[in-house]
């Protein structure tokens, strides 16, 4: 018998405060998602939460009935970060979710884990390298098609379980410079932390006034936001186990509910899809599901690729 299709709330994303996660992460123990990821992935000056605060949180969520993983940062640049990193992957109760090979490195062997979309694992041969030293889950590179996804499906070694961002801002790049220190001339090491002033991060436009890209601390982003919810069919066809959403400042539990309403068949693609729109910080995208640019929208997995 199949198993169920699951929700996971991947890691936030953008900085945001101290209050503004303990209440966001309050809301969502409230919420149908599964799988919660907690941790700060793409800057290790925001230091909005200590180690034992994300703990803390684990342990209230875990207490609510979600599975909690605990998430690396992706772009280790310092000794302390690979300090802290090392500290994480040995909290020796949570799960951890691994950003970069440093932190598969450290857990290959010695405890079950997990990868997230920057891990690139791009065929069956790497998927299977990986499981044999201990991976139980993977999120599948945004990147990568359905067509990527069926071929490693097809070879999926036994006990690995399959995650798909279905919706959210696609983390395109991560580089050594910020960039939204950059948009205020100020210099990496003198920020000002004003990442806090984009609790979505900053919307980069071209000449020709259309939304282009997001400017995220080190993290460039996606203008638009992925949106797979007419495709959870197919994934579920695929043998897909989790379906994961990429928290925004706001209307996360409505998101959540449309994707659950949709994947328990309470309402239609069409519903499910009128009810997102509105939520969305702008338009959506699902170009790189059907082998297309990123940026692009079809209408259904077989529909007409459309980049207007």
């Amino acid at each position: 018998m199949t198993e169920p299709l699951r929700i996971s709330l991947g890691p936030v994303l953008y900085y945001w405060s101290r209050d503004d996660l303990f209440d966001f992460y309050a809301r969502m123990a409230d919420t149908e998602v599964d799988i919660v990821y907690l941790g700060e992935t793409v800057c290790a000056k925001r230091r909005s939460l200590r180690s034992e605060d994300w703990i803390q949180l684990a342990e209230q969520l875990t207490a609510a009935g979600k599975e909690v993983v605990l998430s690396t940062l992706t772009l280790i640049e310092a000794g302390s970060e690979s300090a802290a990193m090392q500290g994480l992957c040995e909290n020796g109760r949570f799960t951890v979710e691994a950003n970069d090979m440093g932190a598969v490195n450290l857990l290959a062997g010695r405890h079950p884990f997990t990868t997230g979309p920057s891990v690139n694992i791009y065929n069956p041969r790497t998927l299977k390298v990986l499981a044999e030293r201990g991976l139980k889950r993977w999120v599948l590179p945004v990147e990568l098609s359905r067509q990527t996804l069926a071929d490693i499906q097809a070879q999926r070694p036994a006990g690995v379980e399959t995650e798909v961002l279905v919706y959210g801002r696609l983390p395109l790049a991560y580089s050594a410079r910020c960039f939204t220190a950059r948009a205020h001339n100020l210099p990496k090491d003198d920020c000002q932390f004003r990442c806090l002033d984009y609790p979505d991060g900053l919307l980069l436009s071209t000449q020709e006034n259309q939304d282009f890209l997001v400017l995220n601390g080190i993290q460039t982003q996606s203008a638009r936001s992925c949106n797979l919810i007419a495709e959870i069919d197919d994934m579920r066809a695929l043998g897909v186990d989790i379906l994961r959403i990429s928290p925004q400042s706001r209307h996360t539990e409505r998101i959540i509910q449309a994707f659950h309403q949709r994947m328990c068949h309470h309402c239609s693609v069409e519903a499910a899809s009128a009810l997102l729109e509105p939520l969305m910080p702008g338009k959506s995208c699902n170009g790189y599901w059907h082998g297309a640019a990123g940026m692009d929208a079809a209408a259904g997995h077989a529909g007409l690729i459309q980049t207007t």
